[in-house]
């Protein structure tokens, strides 16, 4: 049972910045017996054979220890798996949320500001704020596409130390034009982040143009996450760049920030990256078949998606929202986090099973 929570005594208020004080905490949305397409996770569990030999090998690891050069391993292993190019480094992160807060530690220069297209993922504008940074949302068009001519004139005008492009985006699942990209990344006077958490869903990387032009893109880092790949639960986070650049990072990073068991799960499934790809495979085969099916329901919008989840628009997103609920169906309402998302919802792809409950629900709900 949960105490009603009461107000701070003044003499504790005067210790936390007002700021932090009037924001609301990331809500977890309780999703205790639904079909849970909230989250963009990764609907599948491991194969019995490897929860069984996953289990043995956690089960040996020296708990009572400090995490040991082991991480260094894991370094490597995914400097493979994204096939990082020559002068570049690996940092992990707790996530890329620990990543994203390191950023802006690193960048609190004075006059400093992080600059990203809205909608987008919230954590860029909440490290802004928790650092005292400014931070400059840029509005996509009405299609969610970058707005050029807006974009070039805010970094002319606001100078930002961090511009982040998320490749695809969040929440609206889409790729943007390589073309304007390469525009925004010549015209940044900082540094640019291109975010690529739902890497194993997209039809493209920007990996291979950091490759051919190093010089180029000196600035640039890639930031990605196992998150998506399978293991949100792990929390790895990782960024490559320039070595010098990612040497200046690093010195941030938290002692010990990636457990023993992190890890070791972490390269574990790196290891069997088989399994996984043929789940991201199936997830891209499912994100096929909402698309044609909502396509289909009359009144409805769906934008075509590069990552695991589908953005819809609906005639009522509220309503139609807490009828998915009612049907133990939980999906995200994004129709609040910008004017840009009016009556939109975000639908996770899950199993098959998951997806036919889903697209039910939606469909009686509207």
């Amino acid at each position: 049972m949960t105490a009603t929570p009461v107000g701070l005594e003044p003499r504790l208020q005067k210790l936390i910045r007002q700021d932090v004080q009037s924001m609301h905490a990331y809500a977890i949305q309780d999703s205790a017996g639904m079909v849970k397409l909230d989250a963009m996770e990764n609907p599948h569990r491991l194969p019995a054979d490897l929860q069984a030999k996953l289990g043995r090998r956690l089960g040996a690891l020296a708990l009572n220890r400090y995490p040991d050069g082991r991480v260094n391993d894991l370094r490597k292993a995914l400097a493979d798996y994204a096939q990082m190019p020559d002068g570049f480094d690996i940092m992990l992160g707790n996530g890329s949320d620990e990543l994203i807060s390191l950023l802006a530690m690193a960048c609190d220069v004075e006059g400093g500001s992080i600059l990203a297209p809205l909608p987008g993922f919230v954590m860029y504008a909440m490290s802004a704020q928790l650092q005292g940074l400014r931070f400059v949302g840029v509005p996509l068009s009405p299609d969610f596409e970058l707005d050029e001519a807006a974009m070039l004139a805010a970094i002319a005008e606001h100078q930002p130390s961090i511009i982040y492009l998320a490749y695809p985006n969040n929440p609206t699942a889409n790729l943007w034009d390589d073309a304007v990209i390469e525009k925004i990344i010549d015209a940044a006077p900082g540094l640019v982040v291109m975010d690529e958490a739902y890497q194993p869903f997209s039809s493209k990387s920007y990996i291979g143009r950091i490759a051919r032009e190093p010089a180029r893109h000196r600035h640039v880092l890639l930031m990605r996450t196992l998150s998506k790949f399978g293991m949100a639960g792990v929390r790895i986070g990782y960024m490559l760049g320039n070595r010098a650049l990612i040497a200046e990072i690093d010195k941030l990073r938290p002692p010990y920030n990636i457990s023993v068991l992190n890890y070791e799960c972490a390269l574990f499934a790196l290891e069997h990256r088989e399994a996984f790809a043929a789940q991201a495979a199936d997830i891209v085969a499912q994100r096929g078949v909402i698309v044609q099916a909502v396509g289909c329901m009359p009144g409805v919008r769906v934008w075509p998606s590069d990552a695991n989840m589908v953005l819809v628009r609906v005639p009522d997103a509220a309503r139609t929202f807490e009828g998915m609920k009612a049907r133990r169906v939980l999906v995200k309402n994004v129709s609040k986090m910008h004017p840009l998302l009016a009556n939109c919802l975000r639908l996770t792809v899950g199993t098959a099973d998951d997806n036919r409950h889903m697209l039910a629900a939606l469909e009686q709900s509207l």
